[in-house]
This record gives structure tokens, C-alpha cells and sequence, in this order.
């Protein structure tokens, strides 16, 4: 790698929301409850969005695989992990 070289990170690249359009419509509404409350625990979405549990975790699923949400671990709960969207613009 030369000195003018751009760094590159191993990080996949974002989604955006042209990829969420192709989604079934449980992951699309997933996805705007997440666009309108920041981070979000798996049950915290499920009530918000009305949509069972398991849906949910279909949904989020799929979110991931487009590349338009970051997970991680809960500092208050370790058990939970929190949800986020990271949609490029």
C-alpha cells in the first residue's frame, strides 16, 4: 500500500433505501420506526411497530443482510442487544 493509496476499511458499505424498498413490508416498518427512534431494543420495536416478536426478528434479519442497521450490545442489560438504522443519504 503506497502513502497515496486511500485507507480502506474492511466495513461493508451502507445500504441505503432503495435496498429497504425490495424488503417485505414488516422490514420496511422496521425500518421507519427505527428512522424515527434512534436505537431500539428488539421488544421496544416489536411495541412500537404492533408486529410479534418473531416478525421483528425476521425483519431485523433482513435489515442486516441489506447492510441498514448496527447492532450491539446492551450496556444496562447485556442480554439485549440495541438497533439502530445506518442508511447512507
Amino acid at each position: 500500500m503506497s502513502i497515496s493509496e486511500p485507507f480502506q476499511t474492511s466495513e461493508p458499505d451502507r445500504g441505503t433505501w432503495d435496498d429497504v424498498r425490495e424488503l417485505p413490508p414488516s422490514a420496511k416498518l422496521v425500518a421507519k420506526v427505527l428512522e424515527y427512534n434512534e436505537t431500539m431494543t428488539q421488544q421496544q420495536i416489536a411495541e412500537e411497530s404492533l408486529l410479534p416478536a418473531r416478525t421483528v426478528r425476521y425483519a431485523l434479519n433482513r435489515l442486516d443482510e441489506e447492510n441498514v442497521i448496527e447492532s450491539r450490545f446492551s450496556f444496562s442489560d447485556a442480554r439485549k442487544r440495541l438497533y439502530s438504522l445506518e442508511i447512507e443519504h
